[in-house]
């Protein structure tokens, strides 16, 4: 395959990138010129007019909104207020999927880390749980597909539901209601949405945020936080109930750094190498997005050639981890390749090896990895002597063309009750 070629969708120009050194060229070297993303008539609106941190046009607004999701929204001490929600999430799927080991019950796995994402998202986010159940957990994951599909159109006329038990005007007037009541910022509940709303009511800010801003940040968290850690935490079961062996010695692994007592926990995945080399392997073979596309702000030589203004680039995510010319025997599930001498971690996925551009999701799906891994062994329903089918769909996010549905056949955990 040519490292870099051009096409031509209709009347826009587009250039693919498919080797790491050519995306580097496009992405790093020439950044300023490929800050941007496209517009699309579905992206502009499901987004309120690119209102949003992903689809904003570079400038003053899209770093100031980089900058609060960097400080304020998704920054280390969020993150760590967060972790009691979290944790609760996990042991509620964890408990929820022994009930079904003890009933001898089929699940669908996809289905079940999609209501564990979008809970830990949406108590995150506004307060409250939008898959607390079965018929709740199946329509967010239609939202989140039919989002994805529709983000990858080329034609889309006509608005989309979000989802019907999250009423945005409701959650805001809650949360105003709420402020009113209770005039210190110090003593409310902090969800994502109070910290925005503060944002919105600080005089001082380099920026007004408008609602639209946040209803567009809230519908980006729902939708592309759910799918990507539900869908990459998917991928790696696959992989690992396919492989056995590799499974084992991930078992043996967080057994030693538990030392067979509890649940893994967050703080635990420094001393997880092998666990971090599976979820790398997983991105490296099942990026979450296997594309992902830029369009130029201005006219720039790359390779020789010239690139002109309003370029639509698109880096070939999953042919770049896929090429035997970076990796030896590409297709092979081996964890091992990303651990040095000294058993850590030799390649990051966030953007600094170009040979590997899977672009984040990875640390937070470890412990849901780790803990479905050790808690259980899974039985695939229907799989010939249980194999999982790894078939992927067409699509602009990359999932399963078969459901993965197993039957979860519970271990000796004795601190995991019901």
């Amino acid at each position: 395959m040519a490292r870099c070629f051009y096409l031509s969708f209709g009347s826009f120009p587009c250039v693919v990138a498919s080797s790491p050194e050519t995306a580097k060229e496009f992405v790093k070297t020439h950044e300023t010129s490929f800050s941007n993303r496209p517009s699309t008539v579905a992206i502009r609106c499901l987004t309120y007019g690119a209102a949003d941190f992903s689809f904003a046009p570079y400038g003053r607004y899209w770093m100031f909104m980089k900058k609060i999701c960097m400080t304020e929204l998704l920054g280390g001490r969020t993150l760590d207020h967060f972790l009691p929600v979290r944790e609760e999430e996990m042991e509620t799927f964890l408990k929820g999927t022994l009930r079904k080991s003890q009933a001898n019950e089929a699940v669908d796995v996809g289905q079940e880390l999609t209501a564990l994402a979008n809970n830990i998202i949406s108590r995150t986010t506004i307060s409250r749980r939008c898959s607390a159940t079965s018929e709740e957990a199946s329509e967010m994951r239609t939202l989140v597909d039919e989002v994805g599909g529709l983000s990858g159109k080329f034609n889309f006329q006509d608005y989309i539901w979000f989802c019907k038990n999250v009423d945005i005007q409701g959650i805001f007037k809650e949360h105003e209601e709420a402020r009113n009541k209770n005039c210190d910022s110090s003593m409310r509940s902090k969800d994502l949405v109070n910290i925005l709303l503060d944002i919105v009511k600080d005089e001082k800010a380099e920026m007004r945020l408008s609602r639209e801003s946040i209803e567009a940040f809230i519908l980006e968290m729902f939708t592309t936080g759910t799918g990507t850690s539900a869908g990459v935490t998917q991928w790696a079961l696959a992989e690992l109930i396919n492989h056995p062996d590799i499974l084992n010695k991930a078992r043996e692994e967080t057994d030693s750094t538990t030392g067979n007592k509890r649940l893994v926990k967050e703080s635990d995945l420094p001393n997880l190498h092998f666990l971090q080399a599976i979820v790398k392997k997983t991105l490296r073979l099942h990026p979450s997005g296997p594309l992902f596309t830029r369009e130029s702000t201005q006219h720039c030589k790359i390779g020789g050639y010239d690139i002109p203004a309003s370029t639509r680039l698109i880096v070939n995510v999953w042919s770049i981890g896929r090429d035997p010319n970076y990796w030896e025997n590409p297709m092979d599930f081996v964890p091992t390749r990303f651990i040095n001498g000294s058993g850590r971690s030799q390649i990051d996925v966030r953007g600094r090896h170009y040979e590997l551009l899977p672009f984040g999701s990875g640390r937070r799906s470890c412990p849901w990895t780790s803990l479905a891994l050790r808690c259980f062994d899974w039985k695939v329903a229907n799989g010939k002597e249980n194999s999982v089918d790894m078939t992927e769909a067409a699509g602009i996010a990359l999932l399963m063309a078969q459901p993965l549905v197993c039957v979860p056949v519970a271990r000796d955990i004795p601190f995991l009750t019901i």
